[in-house]
């Protein structure tokens, strides 16, 4: 075999023998290997009189039963396209010299958006030395041949570039570096939303070799692969990478066995958008609410500065609903049912307090016997809670004049004689029994009043707790 010859594909291949033509005279045969990829070097000549070899190659043999590139005048000339022709037309086929081996195939990848896939070529390789200290070339893909790398969970059309370049080196190390964007399938838990930490799967694979033909292994160390993620992350947006952690398996279809890499992307939501446009104007109305039970029970103004922070937290709700995830009950909604469950229970409350005290007004009921044990032991002083009286439970003077709608007590409640004209008219009993039931009537007033004043305290600490409550759970969902 001629080593020298200036062109890999210059030659004339024939498939007679001696043994069928007798015109033929088998000068050498050489094999360089027992694999299917046989690579034949035959020199036939003819008869005595016709004694010119039909067959060269750039191809020689190297160590052992590797192929060698002849890179002669590379240094000089630049790179001879025809001394990879061998090599490109074998791109269909696995690049190994002993079938019966496995092609180790090494991946890694970075999150923004490179896989990297090296295997070894064992077509390509030549000596630097005679190539005038060339260690590394970068081939055009296409003519390569590449593993079927592909990720289970991706969920789009791959959109990879083409006309992309592998790089190979003199000892037949192929790198290729496949820029891509992975839409993957990822089941994501949003219940502590937006402070929710999801663990995305990408799993690696081979779709048409299995383990006796690719074994697939970890070009990098995982943790090398999550700092240099980190790293080459440069955007704050929405997510934040926490970990990557890797597991390798074995996936069985009928007979067949392929080898996985499953990479598990551990992601942190970043919360400080939805704090400021969800969470802080929620809580301002909230405690607004809150607020305005500092006004008197008795003030007709409650009910409709009530009413109006209802109808503008519904506006604030139906704004930022684009900001929820589209699927699943976070608990920012329970939070945000709570609190206009809160706001809702607060005008009823109202509500129902301004019917009592105006009820009393004209003919105030009687309290029932437990309703009025429960006000004599659930009602004390409180420094700390709106509208109820300083001086204590047992001395409520509130007279009809506080109360709502009543302009002139004198009318609804009638107007008490005084005793002279009492004495003149003839009959005193009648003055008593006036005062007596008057007395009755500004007793229960009053009993209904202490009424309205503890559903006020007992509605303002729930108001209270629910906003400690709120702040506590915000504080440590962040900072864990």
């Amino acid at each position: 075999m001629d080593a020298d010859s200036p062109h890999l594909s210059n030659f004339l291949y024939l498939p007679t023998s001696p043994a069928h033509d007798p015109w033929l005279r088998k000068e050498e045969l050489t094999c360089f290997s027992s694999s299917p990829y046989f690579l034949w070097v035959q020199k036939y000549s003819l008869g005595p009189s016709l004694g010119t070899p039909l067959r060269e190659s750039l191809l020689s043999t190297g160590r052992g039963d590797t192929f060698t590139i002849n890179c002669s005048g590379f240094d000089q000339h630049g790179v001879d396209p025809a001394a990879f022709q061998a090599v490109f037309d074998r791109k269909a086929f696995r690049p190994v010299i002993n079938y019966s081996i496995p092609t180790q195939v090494n991946i890694s990848f970075t999150l923004s958006a490179i896989l990297e896939v090296i295997w070894y070529n064992q077509f390509i390789r030549w000596n630097p030395e005679e190539c005038g200290g060339i260690r590394k070339l970068s081939i055009a893909t296409e003519n390569l041949w590449l593993p079927d790398i592909f990720i289970q969970e991706f969920m789009d059309i791959d959109e990879t570039p083409t006309g992309l370049m592998a790089y190979v080196n003199s000892e037949g190390c192929t790198r290729y570096d496949k820029p891509m964007q992975v839409v993957s399938i990822c089941n994501l838990d949003i219940f502590y939303f937006p402070f929710d930490e999801q663990n995305c799967t990408l799993t690696f694979s081979s779709f048409i070799y299995t383990v006796e033909n690719m074994a697939l292994g970890m070009e990098k160390e995982v943790q090398e692969i999550s700092n240099t993620s980190q790293n080459l992350i440069q955007s704050k947006g929405e997510w934040a990478l926490t970990g990557i952690y890797q597991r390798e398996m074995k996936m069985t279809v009928n007979a067949s066995q392929y080898d996985q890499i499953t990479f598990y992307v551990a992601i942190r939501r970043r919360p400080k958008l939805y704090v400021i446009n969800l969470l802080v104007p929620s809580s301002f109305l909230v405690v607004i609410d809150a607020l305005s039970f500092y006004l008197p029970a008795e003030s007709q103004t409650r009910v409709p500065f009530k009413m109006t922070l209802l109808l503008g937290y519904n506006v604030f709700l139906l704004m930022m609903n684009d900001l929820l995830p589209d699927t699943g009950t976070p608990l920012i909604s329970i939070y945000f049912a709570l609190c206009l469950s809160l706001m809702v229970l607060s005008l009823l409350e109202t509500i129902f307090i301004t019917y009592l005290l105006h009820l009393g007004t004209t003919q105030p009921p009687l309290m029932p016997r437990w309703l009025h044990s429960l006000l004599l032991h659930g009602t004390s002083p409180m420094q700390c809670c709106p509208t109820v009286p300083q001086k204590g439970t047992k001395d409520v003077d509130l007279t009809p004049a506080h109360l709502p709608g009543l302009k002139e007590p004198v009318e609804l409640v009638g107007k008490v004689p005084d005793p002279g004209e009492a004495e003149l008219s003839g009959c005193p009993g009648s003055t008593r029994a006036q005062q007596e039931g008057e007395a009755q009537k500004q007793h229960l007033v009053g009993l209904w009043v202490q009424f309205s004043h503890m559903m006020d305290t007992l509605l303002f600490r729930l108001y209270l707790l629910f906003l400690a409550t709120s702040v506590i759970t915000v504080i440590v969902l962040w900072n864990t």
